[in-house]
């Protein structure tokens, strides 16, 4: 009974200020402390006692602060923490991060559980900070920290939490210390003790109930149905609606969000059949750990008599600076590409072969080009004539003979002496709307039959980049594609840019979605390494001027006529009329802190003042609660940002028992564009269970799409044995693609969303809070046909006899389309069925168990 009495008081936002109970004390002791298990990962721990003898752990060992600094999982330490309260009654905590950066780590909370943002000062000694003690001025602010190196003791004086001047040794019998060993579940801890009032421990304690509450909640399962609903033989839900109370919601609610990650750009949806086809494959691109990932990468030579070599003198642009070099010193040797897991190539298409060759002797040559199949068959070939001295780019046409999944290229010189080659291409002539440079066709179409109503790319945390010299840089991915400046993809392989912002475009135009493109906000990655430190290695502010300039010139580039500067760009690249863009990312799930708010700012007011009618999204971190979750709200709204970007990727349980989520939201507040979420289970497959948890939330979202006005499942796409993360909503190969159990719920929303929302409600003859939840209903008009779409979801396992009241919708019989997906919860290919059928005013639908159905009644002629 207590402990539903502890949790009823956090439900209600109720703080506990003094003692609950006549026989607890007025005041204890709390030791924080952080083990070295996980390789110091675990965070900050607790556990109280009224002696100093005797603790109790509150969790055990739960991670009541973690630290954000670096790259992602266990490289984010905790080392050594030291907790303090000041005078007024704030905790603070500051750590070591590593043995090797210059930097710690201080974060405040006026209760030790909700922290404020982090911070990482620099100090000038390396190596963990031991034993620190901080000062303050009189206005209570940081003045001093001193701490422990090797026995010796060292000052450093500031005026705030972000920078501290160089230190200076003191006197180590000038300080005091209480950092202590204790006996914590038998293991033996280090950590500080300090006095607290009662009330706060137990605080902790409701908070640690409480979250293990909601973590056994949302980890519900539906293999356990059968014992959780076993008691149901039969169930009936009346549902009416209430189309006086009717409201305009978002007629862009179903988008897509495409990252280049999982290969999703380069070997999938990007057409390009050539792998490395500009020889900047490198070391670097997987930070050395791949010692095939060179500059050579899928390139081979078969046959004697030529030698293959790499070169950078007099390269085509300074932005491709590699290109292969042909010594032949007798004919017949073929130089071979392999493609991304071969090259599939389709019987009588035709496929365009291109490069970039010179001779760099007197001499002129000519090459025989082939795809070949793997058992020596040649399925298609062309002959390329006159490379002479001078870079050149020559084009011909292959058209296969037959269809093989798994040919290679290769170009046979057929004089001997010494050529250069680079950009070595091939295309399938039939890309996606015939564009060229362009897309997969099949791939883009399944992307296409979402109906989405924006894209969002091109990332992600590829945006933002693993440090600052990583930073996606939309000026390097448009232009001739020799010119553009390949990068290393932050998912640990290549980009070429070869799909560029002009092709990203270009592709929301033939499909009539909404470009939303994505720009880094002057810092990278949370998660990145590559830059020693985190986040914290902002673009410098010498430097934001001009990359806020780049910001503008983006939008000038999409919306700009051809009189001005990047208009005129645009134009010139083939598509005269303006992109119209109207929507604007800025960061992606970043680290809120003061370097990313000082940055964010900038191009946000540039953008406002310049561009007034560009919706400016920005981001409040990557979980739906925490620091990042707060602080960016509290920025957003201070700065009056039109929209923010909120991600979250959870258990099917949560998206049940969270479908009043955004109920509670300020609708005088920004609105929301759910920009990246994903139902999963722990072994990440998508199924009946995750697809129709995520089709109920969907139905509670379309309730409230007043403002939440954009959602994107993601990730989008992910290559067969190329994945970096799971699950992804459509998997591929070369020749096949496999869209999940989720693709269909994406799918059926989007093709069935509306403008308005007809409020319903739902009488089920179950009074049980988990049966409740477990069915959800919404309806919407789509004004531009005059159709009512009915969304219903059943998470039962039996059906639910459904009395739907549509008599304000139809006079008499109609003939409606109905979808349903259904199937057993660990149904990975389910798809959905479709038929029409006729209902009657008063109409009668059994749900079918584990089921979501689309019900489109048409515009009733009048």
């Amino acid at each position: 009974m207590k402990r539903h009495f502890l949790l009823i008081l956090l439900l209600v936002g109720i703080s506990i200020t003094s003692k609950s109970y006549a026989n607890e004390p007025d005041s204890a002791y709390i030791f924080s402390y952080a083990t070295a298990k996980n390789y110091n990962h675990n965070g900050l721990h607790f556990a109280w006692s009224v002696d100093k003898e005797n603790w109790h752990t509150i969790g055990p060992e739960y991670k009541f602060l973690g630290s954000d600094f670096g790259r992602w999982g266990s490289q984010k330490r905790m080392i050594n923490p030291y907790l303090f309260i000041d005078n007024e009654g704030e905790w603070h905590c500051i750590w070591s991060l590593n043995e090797k950066v210059e930097q710690f780590a201080l974060a405040s909370s006026s209760d030790l559980y909700n922290w404020g943002r982090q911070y990482y000062p620099y100090i000038m000694e390396e190596g963990p900070i031991e034993k620190p003690e901080i000062h303050f001025n009189s206005e209570k602010e940081v003045y001093s920290i001193t701490w422990l190196s090797e026995d010796q003791a060292y000052l450093s004086e500031t005026t705030d939490f972000k920078t501290f001047s160089e230190a200076q040794k003191i006197d180590t019998d000038q300080r005091q210390d209480n950092r202590v060993s204790q006996y914590i579940n038998g293991e033996k801890q280090t950590g500080v003790i300090n006095k607290t009032d009662w009330a706060t421990i137990q605080n902790l304690i409701v908070r640690y109930e409480w979250m293990k509450f909601k973590d056994q909640e949302n980890a519900e399962k539906m293999k356990d149905d059968a014992s959780r609903f076993g008691y149901l033989e039969e169930l009936t839900a009346d549902i009416s609606f209430q189309p006086e109370k009717s409201k305009a919601i978002s007629d862009k609610l179903i988008g897509v969000f495409f990252e280049d990650i999982n290969y999703a750009a380069d070997g999938g949806i990007y057409a390009e059949l050539i792998q490395n086809r500009g020889f900047e494959y490198n070391l670097h691109d997987k930070l050395g750990r791949d010692k095939s990932w060179t500059h050579d990468k899928a390139w081979s030579v078969k046959g004697e008599g030529l030698t293959f070599t790499i070169d950078t003198v007099a390269p085509i642009h300074i932005n491709n600076k590699h290109f292969a070099v042909l010594d032949v010193q007798q004919n017949g040797a073929a130089l071979i590409n392999e493609g991304f897991d071969g090259i599939a190539v389709k019987g009588g298409e035709q496929y365009n072969f291109s490069v970039f060759a010179r001779s760099m002797d007197e001499a002129k040559y000519s090459a025989k080009v082939q795809l070949v199949a793997k058992d020596g068959t040649v399925v298609g070939e062309t002959i390329i004539k006159n490379i002479k001295g001078n870079w050149a780019k020559k084009e011909a046409v292959i058209k296969a003979t037959q269809t093989v999944n798994d040919a290679q290229l290769h170009i046979i010189p057929m004089q001997s002496g010494k050529l250069a080659l680079d950009m070595i291409s091939l295309f399938p002539k039939n890309t996606f709307k015939g564009r060229k440079n362009g897309l997969r066709k099949d791939l883009a179409q399944v992307v296409a039959d979402i109906h989405p109503k924006f894209v969002r790319f091109p990332g992600g945390c590829v945006a933002h980049g693993d440090g600052i010299g990583n930073i996606y840089h939309w000026k390097n991915t448009i232009g001739p594609l020799e010119a553009r400046k390949p990068n290393r993809n932050l998912w640990g392989y290549h980009q070429t840019a070869g799909l560029g912002y002009f092709e990203y475009f270009q592709y929301c135009e033939d499909i009539g979605a909404e470009p939303l493109p994505v720009v880094a906000a002057g810092v990278p990655c949370q998660n990145s390494g590559d830059c020693g430190h985190g986040q914290q290695g902002g673009i410098p502010m010498c430097e934001m001027d001009s990359y806020v300039q780049d910001v503008l010139d983006l939008i000038e580039w999409a919306n700009g006529d051809k009189n001005t500067k990047w208009g005129k760009v645009r134009a010139e690249a083939g598509h005269p009329k303006p992109f119209n863009l109207k929507y604007l990312g800025v960061g992606n799930e970043d680290l809120i802190t003061d370097i990313f708010e000082e940055r964010f700012t900038m191009i946000y007011n540039a953008v406002k003042e310049k561009y007034p009618d560009i919706v400016v999204i920005g981001t409040v971190g990557p979980f739906y609660y925490g620091t990042d979750y707060v602080e960016g709200w509290d920025l957003a709204t201070k700065l009056e940002v039109p929209m923010v970007d909120e991600h979250y990727y959870l258990p099917p349980g949560w998206f049940i028992n969270n479908q009043d989520y955004y109920d509670r939201y300020d609708r005088s507040k920004p609105k929301v564009y759910l920009g990246e979420y994903a139902s999963h289970l722990p072994n990440r497959h998508m199924n009946i269970e995750t697809a129709l948890s995520e089709a109920l939330y969907l139905t509670a979202v379309e309730r409230n799409a007043d403002v939440v006005e954009m959602t994107s499942f993601a990730p989008l796409l992910a290559k067969h044995g190329h994945t970096q993360w799971n699950p992804d909503l459509i998997y591929f190969n070369n020749t096949e693609i496999h869209p999940t159990v989720d693709y269909y719920v994406q799918k059926l929303f989007g093709q069935n969303s509306g403008d308005e929302y007809i409020p319903n409600q739902i009488n089920l003859s179950d009074s049980n809070t988990k049966a409740q939840k477990r069915v959800g209903v919404s309806m919407v008009k789509d004004s531009q046909t005059g159709d009512y779409i009915i969304k219903m979801a059943n998470l039962l396992p039996i059906e639910v006899a459904a009395n739907i009241d549509l008599n304000q919708f139809i006079s008499e019989e109609a003939e409606v389309q109905i979808n349903v997906l259904k199937g057993a919860p660990d149904d990975r290919k389910a798809v959905p069925s479709e038929e029409t059928m006729t209902v009657k005013p008063d109409a009668v639908y059994s749900m079918p168990a584990y089921s979501f159905t689309v019900i489109r009644i048409p515009a009733q002629k009048k």
